[in-house]
């Protein structure tokens, strides 16, 4: 805080102190700032003379847009724009020039200031070459003329307007408190361009240029606004065949009547999700735009600060009965899309947990299945496991009785009193339970270590 001088102090010692090196800039900072008061339309004197162009642009356009430019300054002889200008106001000489780049579109305008003596009977745009208007790179999608009559003339009645805009009824109102009048009828001529007529009142040469600038606005976002109204009339179609698939499904799992298997039922549901996401990435941008674009049109409608003309539509009412009903339309097909999606991902949801809980009890079934077989395969292992006890007692039992004979016919077993089949006799249950423990030891070995490889 930079403190007042005392009374009484010298120069030197009231001198506000340096701030220091400021800190560095953001590279943004500057063209951030200049967005803030970014296209403003010059101020324009009545009588004067428009010719507005919008046309659909890419970012591939935007070289070629200023290399037609600087053609045109060099056909008037004047320096070319900058490389990286996005918006500029050129003096042709007889005419200004008007060019703004937009996200999706650019604008040309041609304006001319002085008298004339009918409103539309020599547009600003002859002066210009028409094999370079012919080479405009992109595609039109706006031409209007507009023609503002200086304020001391007689005011224009309905019929008055009508004649001027070509005979068809136009919608009209007072603007600005009053301030001045509009008319237009919203419909191309001849000549492919559209016609709006301003008359002034007690404007001044800024608030013209302002009022100007909104309806020609109001126009081009009207248009880029409605270039989704048919993509959403096409998509509607497509979207009630999918929601009849989608309820046909969901009736079946609810019935339980349809022949076809869940697997088949959930293909048949991911076809339907696949569609409904193709539909989506369609229209799903200009759907998007066209939402902006109907806010920017309601906002600049509210800042004409209209008041009725006698006998006369304005120019909000003409939107809300004409346009309002198709960007509803649109609003209506991104809802469907959103509930589509939505019942699509209920029913594959709902149609997954029936595979689960069957595919639930087929393992079930199995796990029995498998318990069933281990029990027999536990009783024959029992069983085998019996019959390799007599055997090995059979052969233990048989190399026993032949270590018996052998050994009665040496000096050390003659004297003894038993024969070697008494002695195989008496070994044999020894042998069982000897072989029979041995066996259910390893056997209970083998467990205790296929548990703990188990765990």
């Amino acid at each position: 805080m930079v403190e007042k001088p005392r009374s009484g102090e010298g120069a030197a010692e009231s001198a506000v102190p340096p701030l220091g090196r400021l800190p560095d800039e953001h590279p943004l900072r500057h063209a951030l700032n200049d967005e803030v008061h970014a296209r403003p339309f010059e101020p324009m004197v009545a009588p004067a003379r428009i010719s507005h162009l919008a046309v659909l642009t890419g970012e591939q356009t935007a070289g070629q847009e200023r290399a037609h430019l600087a053609r045109l300054c060099a056909h008037f002889q004047v320096p070319p724009p900058p490389d990286d200008a996005t918006q500029i106001i050129i003096d042709m000489g007889g005419f200004l020039l008007r060019w703004e780049r937009h996200t999706e579109f650019s604008t040309y305008g041609f304006i001319l200031e002085g008298k004339f003596e009918e409103a539309f009977a020599d547009p600003v745009i002859r002066r210009v070459p028409p094999d370079w208007l012919e080479a405009i790179p992109g595609q039109m999608i706006v031409a209007i003329h507009v023609a503002v009559e200086a304020r001391g003339g007689p005011r224009h009645g309905a019929s008055e307007a009508a004649a001027l805009l070509g005979g068809n009824a136009p919608a009209g109102s007072l603007m600005s408190s009053g301030a001045a009048a509009a008319w237009t009828d919203f419909t191309i001529g001849p000549d492919g361009f559209s016609r709006i007529l301003v008359q002034d009142y007690e404007m001044g040469p800024r608030r013209t240029g302002r009022r100007v600038r909104r309806l020609l606005e109001l126009e081009t976002y009207r248009m880029m606004a409605l270039l989704a109204f048919p993509l959403a009339r096409d998509a509607g179609p497509a979207l009630t065949k999918v929601g009849e698939e989608i309820s046909n499904i969901t009736t079946a799992l609810a019935t339980g009547q349809d022949s076809r298997d869940d697997r088949a039922l959930l293909d048949e549901l991911t076809r339907l999700a696949a569609e409904v996401e193709r539909i989506g990435a369609r229209v799903a941008y200009r759907l998007g735009a066209a939402k902006a674009y109907t806010a920017l049109v309601a906002q600049r409608t509210e800042e004409l600060r209209e008041s009725r003309l006698e006998g006369m539509q304005t120019l909000g009412e003409f939107m809300n009965r004409r346009f309002l009903p198709a960007m509803r339309t649109c609003t209506s097909v991104q809802q469907r899309l959103d509930a589509l999606a939505a019942r699509v991902a209920r029913t594959s949801e709902l149609l997954r947990t029936r595979v689960d809980v069957q595919l639930e009890a087929q393992n079930r079934d199995l796990l029995r299945s498998m318990n069933r077989r281990a029990m027999i395969q536990l009783r024959l292992q029992e069983t085998v496991e019996g019959l390799s006890v007599v055997a090995i007692c059979y052969y233990a039992a048989g190399l026993l009785g032949y270590a018996a004979k052998g050994l009665k016919d040496t000096p050390l077993g003659s004297g003894l009193p038993l024969s070697p089949e008494v002695v195989v006799g008496a070994a044999i249950p020894v042998i069982f339970l000897l072989v029979w423990f041995g066996v259910r030891r390893m056997r209970r070995r083998l467990t205790r270590d296929l548990e703990k490889e188990d765990a």
